[in-house]
């Protein structure tokens, strides 16, 4: 049982974070505001959250104009996809292993 905690991702503890993987590998790619909707939570909430899943490279981040307003869209990267699904093996074992 101890091996299988030291497998749980830190970065993917915070229900945010685990909410904007979770939207991201359901849906491909989300923009700022449809994952603020979601998730219920504040701009600078979901921003640090993004910010720190971007910084361990899970996410990727595109920036585009529509007409003269900024658009964000965030999709999951191959590691990102990876280390997620590996979490939730561990998560799903330690349930498992009760």
């Amino acid at each position: 049982m101890k091996g299988l905690i030291n497998q749980l991702y830190k970065a993917f503890e915070n229900r945010v974070r685990l909410g904007i993987m979770s939207a991201l590998l359901a849906n491909d790619e989300m923009d700022f505001n449809s994952l603020k909707a979601l998730l219920e939570v504040t701009d600078g909430n979901l921003a640090s959250h993004l910010k720190a899943l971007e910084k361990e490279e899970y996410i990727s981040v595109k920036k585009s104009f529509v007409g003269r307003k900024p658009h964000t869209n965030y999709e999951v990267t191959r590691s990102g996809k990876k280390a997620f699904e590996n979490h939730l093996n561990a998560l799903e074992a330690l349930i498992k292993n009760k």
